[in-house]
Protein backbone atom coordinates (compact mmCIF):
# COMPACT_ATOMS: atom_id res chain seq x y z
CA UNK A 1 0.00 0.00 0.00
CA UNK A 2 1.20 3.11 -0.49
CA UNK A 3 2.18 5.36 2.74
CA UNK A 4 2.28 2.60 4.69
CA UNK A 5 5.75 0.29 5.62
CA UNK A 6 5.79 -2.84 5.18
CA UNK A 7 5.90 -4.98 8.37
CA UNK A 8 9.44 -7.26 8.97
CA UNK A 9 8.26 -10.49 9.38
CA UNK A 10 8.86 -12.00 13.11
CA UNK A 11 10.23 -14.87 13.86
CA UNK A 12 7.80 -17.16 15.36
CA UNK A 13 9.53 -18.25 18.48
CA UNK A 14 5.75 -19.48 20.62
CA UNK A 15 4.31 -22.69 18.99
CA UNK A 16 1.26 -24.46 20.51
CA UNK A 17 1.37 -27.27 18.43
CA UNK A 18 -1.52 -29.44 16.75
CA UNK A 19 -2.93 -31.78 19.51
CA UNK A 20 -1.76 -29.52 22.14
CA UNK A 21 -4.44 -27.77 24.36
CA UNK A 22 -3.03 -25.12 26.62
CA UNK A 23 -5.58 -23.93 29.79
CA UNK A 24 -4.68 -20.57 30.96
CA UNK A 25 -3.66 -17.12 29.50
CA UNK A 26 -0.48 -17.07 26.86
CA UNK A 27 1.28 -13.83 26.94
CA UNK A 28 4.31 -13.78 24.35
CA UNK A 29 6.73 -11.54 22.59
CA UNK A 30 7.77 -12.03 18.87
CA UNK A 31 5.92 -13.84 16.91
CA UNK A 32 3.69 -16.97 18.26
CA UNK A 33 1.57 -19.32 15.73
CA UNK A 34 -1.58 -21.76 17.12
CA UNK A 35 -2.02 -24.99 15.30
CA UNK A 36 -3.91 -26.19 19.01
CA UNK A 37 -6.03 -24.49 21.20
CA UNK A 38 -5.83 -22.14 23.82
CA UNK A 39 -8.29 -21.82 26.13
CA UNK A 40 -7.82 -18.59 27.90
CA UNK A 41 -6.74 -15.00 26.61
CA UNK A 42 -3.52 -14.70 24.00
CA UNK A 43 -1.81 -11.31 24.39
CA UNK A 44 1.57 -9.87 23.51
CA UNK A 45 1.72 -7.27 26.39
CA UNK A 46 3.70 -4.52 25.47
CA UNK A 47 5.49 -6.19 21.98
CA UNK A 48 4.55 -3.45 19.68
CA UNK A 49 5.96 -5.63 16.89
CA UNK A 50 4.09 -8.85 18.02
CA UNK A 51 2.11 -10.94 15.44
CA UNK A 52 0.11 -13.97 16.08
CA UNK A 53 -0.95 -16.57 13.34
CA UNK A 54 -3.76 -18.97 13.88
CA UNK A 55 -3.75 -21.63 11.66
CA UNK A 56 -7.13 -23.38 10.09
CA UNK A 57 -6.52 -25.98 12.73
CA UNK A 58 -5.91 -23.61 15.60
CA UNK A 59 -8.45 -22.55 18.28
CA UNK A 60 -8.19 -19.77 20.96
CA UNK A 61 -11.05 -19.79 23.18
CA UNK A 62 -10.83 -16.38 24.67
CA UNK A 63 -9.70 -12.82 23.96
CA UNK A 64 -7.07 -12.00 21.50
CA UNK A 65 -4.74 -8.44 22.21
CA UNK A 66 -2.11 -7.89 19.69
CA UNK A 67 -0.70 -5.73 17.09
CA UNK A 68 -0.68 -7.95 14.11
CA UNK A 69 -2.88 -10.92 13.72
CA UNK A 70 -3.10 -13.41 11.09
CA UNK A 71 -6.34 -15.90 11.83
CA UNK A 72 -7.42 -18.62 9.68
CA UNK A 73 -8.78 -20.92 12.44
CA UNK A 74 -11.51 -20.21 15.48
CA UNK A 75 -11.85 -17.72 17.90
CA UNK A 76 -14.46 -17.59 20.84
CA UNK A 77 -14.56 -14.40 22.36
CA UNK A 78 -13.07 -10.84 21.64
CA UNK A 79 -10.44 -9.78 19.07
CA UNK A 80 -8.19 -6.73 19.71
CA UNK A 81 -5.40 -5.80 16.87
CA UNK A 82 -4.03 -2.58 17.21
CA UNK A 83 -2.21 -2.55 13.84
CA UNK A 84 -3.50 -4.94 11.12
CA UNK A 85 -5.66 -8.17 11.28
CA UNK A 86 -6.06 -10.28 8.37
CA UNK A 87 -8.67 -13.00 8.37
CA UNK A 88 -8.13 -15.89 5.68
CA UNK A 89 -10.92 -17.87 4.08
CA UNK A 90 -11.60 -20.45 6.50
CA UNK A 91 -11.47 -18.10 9.74
CA UNK A 92 -14.20 -17.61 12.50
CA UNK A 93 -14.34 -15.59 14.98
CA UNK A 94 -16.93 -15.42 17.40
CA UNK A 95 -17.05 -12.26 19.02
CA UNK A 96 -16.24 -8.55 18.42
CA UNK A 97 -13.17 -7.45 16.41
CA UNK A 98 -11.92 -4.18 17.16
CA UNK A 99 -9.20 -2.89 14.80
CA UNK A 100 -7.13 -0.21 13.01
CA UNK A 101 -6.90 -2.08 9.51
CA UNK A 102 -8.17 -5.28 8.31
CA UNK A 103 -8.09 -7.60 5.41
CA UNK A 104 -11.22 -9.86 5.23
CA UNK A 105 -10.99 -12.78 2.64
CA UNK A 106 -14.52 -14.52 0.96
CA UNK A 107 -15.16 -17.05 2.92
CA UNK A 108 -14.45 -15.59 6.40
CA UNK A 109 -17.10 -15.53 9.12
CA UNK A 110 -17.03 -12.86 11.96
CA UNK A 111 -20.42 -13.29 13.92
CA UNK A 112 -19.91 -10.39 16.15
CA UNK A 113 -19.35 -6.47 15.57
CA UNK A 114 -16.48 -5.21 13.48
CA UNK A 115 -15.38 -1.75 15.48
CA UNK A 116 -13.14 0.28 14.09
CA UNK A 117 -10.47 1.90 16.50
CA UNK A 118 -8.98 4.85 15.89
CA UNK A 119 -5.14 4.90 16.34
CA UNK A 120 -4.01 7.05 19.48
CA UNK A 121 -1.89 9.42 17.83
CA UNK A 122 -5.41 10.57 15.92
CA UNK A 123 -6.55 11.04 19.37
CA UNK A 124 -4.49 14.12 20.44
CA UNK A 125 -5.31 17.09 19.15
CA UNK A 126 -2.45 19.09 17.39
CA UNK A 127 -1.40 21.53 19.83
CA UNK A 128 1.33 23.18 18.01
CA UNK A 129 -1.50 24.99 15.65
CA UNK A 130 -2.88 26.65 18.90
CA UNK A 131 -1.93 29.59 20.20
CA UNK A 132 0.20 29.86 23.46
CA UNK A 133 -1.33 32.00 25.71
CA UNK A 134 1.12 34.16 27.96
CA UNK A 135 -0.91 36.55 29.83
CA UNK A 136 -2.93 33.76 32.86
CA UNK A 137 -6.22 36.68 31.99
CA UNK A 138 -6.29 35.62 28.46
CA UNK A 139 -8.74 32.06 27.26
CA UNK A 140 -7.93 31.29 23.95
CA UNK A 141 -10.46 30.60 21.40
CA UNK A 142 -10.03 27.06 20.21
CA UNK A 143 -10.29 26.66 16.28
CA UNK A 144 -12.77 23.97 16.62
CA UNK A 145 -14.97 25.70 18.80
CA UNK A 146 -15.15 28.78 16.51
CA UNK A 147 -17.77 29.19 13.95
CA UNK A 148 -17.47 31.31 10.85
CA UNK A 149 -20.12 33.31 9.30
CA UNK A 150 -21.40 30.31 7.03
CA UNK A 151 -22.29 28.24 9.76
CA UNK A 152 -24.93 30.36 11.01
Amino acid sequence: MIGRKRRRPVAIQTLIGEGTRLEGDLCFTGGAHIDGTVNGGVTSGRDWNAFLSVSEKGCVEGNIRVPHLALSGTVRGDVFVGDKAEFGATAKVIGNVHYQLIEIAAGAEINGKLIHEVPKEQHQPDRESEPEVTDSKVKPILRSATTSVRDR
